[in-house]
């Protein structure tokens, strides 16, 4: 059975992983909720946690399933606005970087996909926080002013998250962590 199979299913080790990476997402917005007055600056550890995820499970959906659990964790504890909608925050980034390991095999191996797909990757901020940000009532246009501000901030904190992610995932396959 091939890795990205359909059929296959995460073992114990990986699921492990997949938590951890989540958890991680998390525990990095929770320590960094300072105002720091600079929109997008969440995604740097967001999409570095999300690309380590999928490097270190290399199936199909595991980027998804870290997305998942990081928006429903981020729900339960409140963090943020817009309630269950959150959950769209993480798991849009997710199928971006699940979709280009699709395409890209070696995805999390490679600078430059990193940071493209990264990149792509956080642009998903603009469609979710012109969902959530509209679905509030606030007016369309100051949606759109800060809809785009944001995105650009977090393709730029985004790119430069998952620009890490080759050099941790070449170590963690040098000493055998991960396969």
């Amino acid at each position: 059975m091939s890795i990205d199979s359909p059929k296959a299913k995460f073992i114990l080790r990986e699921a492990i992983y997949l938590g951890f990476c989540a958890s991680l997402i998390i525990l990095a917005r929770v320590t960094l909720r300072l105002k720091l007055n600079v929109p997008g600056h969440a995604m740097f550890f967001t999409m570095f946690f999300i690309l380590l995820g999928r490097g270190c499970v290399p199936k199909m959906g595991a980027a998804s399933l870290v997305g998942l659990i990081a928006g429903v964790l981020s729900t339960l504890l409140g963090l943020g606005k817009g309630g269950p909608l959150i959950i769209l925050k993480f798991v849009c980034p997710g199928l971006v970087v699940d979709l280009g390991a699709a395409i890209y095999p070696r995805l999390t191996t490679s600078y430059a996909g990193c940071i493209i797909v990264g990149g792509i990757a956080s642009f998903t901020r603009f469609i979710t926080f012109f969902i959530i940000e509209g679905l509030m009532g606030v007016d369309k246009e100051i949606v759109f002013q800060q809809a785009v501000v944001g995105s650009l901030m977090s393709v730029i904190f985004g790119c430069l998250g998952s620009a890490m992610v080759p050099a941790v995932v070449r170590r963690l396959k040098a000493h055998k962590l991960i396969a």
